[in-house]
């Protein structure tokens, strides 16, 4: 292919596309690469809730939410826990990160249209020491039309510089190496693929169809994570998170490979913080499933009872979106790769839903008089409806004892026993009444209400789980579900490519998922959530924009 470009982004997911319309608006030359097919154009994005973590927000002064940015940051440190050498870097762009979110990041995106649904969500509440892992307040601001309401403006912005000539989109292109000059990074090389119908998110072929090599100054790697490459996630698994899960599900499709980390590192890149990762334990098998082993999350309320595979029921802070890796690590602790929810249709109504655009048809379809019905009625979400019905993973009783002994079938065990189950239910269904409950998950949830959208759409109002009037009593298989890398390839602030010496690598960037969101690992151990989809767009537009100048 000729020369005369002036970028090369690989992938396009999220930040690539943020990275060239920047690159576009700046008067610059974009080739976006992506080795899946067209349909694929905003990555794991578009799959997503669209949640983002905003501090200080309108949305969150109108529901009585008092944030601050020294709290935040206050939350984000206890969170990340940054203590290594190689956290310098991931520090400085979490201090800058956390900046945007309480500053521009919003307004930013609003005037390219993107909007904001009003209620504010309470994720990983960590319930610890103030110094120690989670949110303080809600923070979790849901995107109006969910993931490809992210996706949207940049995919509108790219569109429109494609048609006025300055990006060009080159599909079913896998980058196999980068092309060096001396020091430099020059281009891309590498195979061609037979072009696929398949639709978004199916697993396509691997067939050669020609070769390609591609020159420009700069080559921007904005490619994803490994969550969809399970032998590579146990490779990277921690010893701190136990033993690697060995089931799990996929909560991203089989393309997310992690190639380009790889390569990046083959050409000089330090790629660091590689054991840091963040995968969820309320994972559901899709029971019509879009990619090989899809998994759909479920996003808790703070109600349903947690029991490991044998019964016992979960210490604090394990309780439903509290402390996702901590409840990992616990789990894997008990030799089993499951565990269970013990629940009842007021609270599934009510406290479930399913991570993913897809599973959200009301918000992602912007549909107000949908989105209304959540409030009504006795029935959860269609979605969710349809989960209970068709899932493998649900277990629906009149009673505990035909409940305790459907989980055991579903588990081909007998590892649960109904004296053990039934004594933690009535125990806990003894302290509701309470107003001094000593039971910390009970104080919790009268701590949620304490919240105007807690109370309104996603904490229900405590009651007693064996109550018949809120029956039918519910039992899920929770499974490890495969999501988000949290290191990767080193970078400074303005997302150029560190080398083993510490020096910038001419004309290699790297950004999103596979540069750990910003650094190599701005999140450290652990993540506030809703700040995945912003990590790819701060990396997205610093690197947009330091390629420009360096271009100047």
């Amino acid at each position: 292919m000729s020369d005369g470009v002036d970028v090369i982004v690989v992938g396009a997911g999220l930040s690539g596309p943020v990275a060239a319309t920047e690159l576009a608006d700046a008067g610059r030359s974009v080739v976006i690469l992506d080795q899946e097919p067209e349909q694929n154009l905003g990555g794991q994005a578009f799959w997503s809730l669209g949640g983002l973590f905003l501090v200080d927000s309108p949305e969150q002064r109108r529901m009585g939410i008092r944030d601050s940015l020294e709290l935040a940051w206050r939350d984000w440190l206890g969170t990340a826990g940054f203590d290594r050498e190689e956290d310098h870097w991931p520090r400085l762009w979490a201090e800058a990160y956390v900046a945007f979110a309480a500053g521009e990041k919003r307004a930013w995106l609003r005037q390219m249209g993107h909007r904001i649904f009003p209620v504010v969500g309470w994720a990983e509440r960590g319930g610890g020491s103030a110094t120690s892992h989670g949110n303080s307040v809600p923070r979790f601001h849901t995107t109006w039309g969910t993931g490809p309401g992210v996706v949207e403006p940049f995919e509108r912005r790219a569109r429109e510089a494609e048609t006025s000539g300055k990006i060009r989109f080159l599909w079913r292109h896998r980058v196999d190496n980068l092309v060096k000059t001396g020091k430099a990074v020059t281009g891309v090389a590498g195979t061609i693929l037979k072009a696929s119908t398949a639709l978004r998110g199916e697993e396509t072929s691997r067939t050669p169809a020609g070769d390609f090599e591609l020159n420009a100054p700069i080559v921007i790697v904005a490619s994803g994570g490994i969550g969809g490459n399970q032998d590579l996630v146990r490779q990277m698994w921690p010893e701190r998170l136990g033993r690697p899960p060995a089931i799990m599900v996929s909560g991203v499709p089989k393309h997310v490979d992690g190639r380009m980390i790889g390569i990046a590192r083959s050409a000089g890149g330090q790629v660091i913080n590689r054991d840091r990762m963040w995968h969820y334990t309320e994972g559901l098998r899709n029971w019509n499933p879009i990619w090989q082993n899809h998994g759909i999350r479920i996003l808790p309320g703070p109600s349903s009872l947690w029991f490991d595979a044998t019964g016992n029921r979960l210490p604090a802070p394990f309780y439903p979106g509290y402390d996702t890796l901590g409840t990992l690590q616990h789990l894997m602790a008990t030799g089993y790769d499951y565990s269970w929810f013990v629940l009842n249709q007021s609270i599934i109504r009510k406290e479930f839903a399913l991570s993913g655009s897809e599973q959200n048809p009301d918000l992602t379809g912007r549909d107000w008089k949908l989105t209304a019905k959540r409030a009504i009625g006795r029935k959860a979400t269609g979605p969710v409806e349809a989960f209970k019905e068709h899932g493998e993973d649900f277990v629906i009783a009149e009673n505990l004892g035909e409940l305790v002994a459907g989980m055991n079938r579903l588990a081909g065990s007998n590892l649960l026993d109904l004296a053990d189950i039934e004594r933690e239910v009535v125990a806990r269904d003894g302290q509701v009444a309470n107003p001094f409950a000593k039971d910390a998950q009970i104080m919790g949830i009268h701590n949620a209400r304490r919240s105007l959208g807690e109370k309104l759409v996603r904490t229900a109002r405590p009651h007693r789980i064996l109550d018949p009037a809120h029956g039918p009593l519910i039992a899920v298989r929770l499974n490890i579900l495969t999501r988000k890398t949290l290191g990767g390839i080193e970078t400074d602030l303005s997302a150029r490519v560190l080398g083993e010496n510490g020096e910038a690598i001419p004309g290699l960037y790297a950004i999103g998922e596979a540069a750990g969101f910003g650094g190599g690992g701005m999140h450290g151990y652990r993540a506030l959530e809703g700040t995945f989809l912003g990590g790819c767009l701060f990396s997205g537009r610093n690197a947009g924009r330091a390629a420009a100048a360096a271009l100047a």
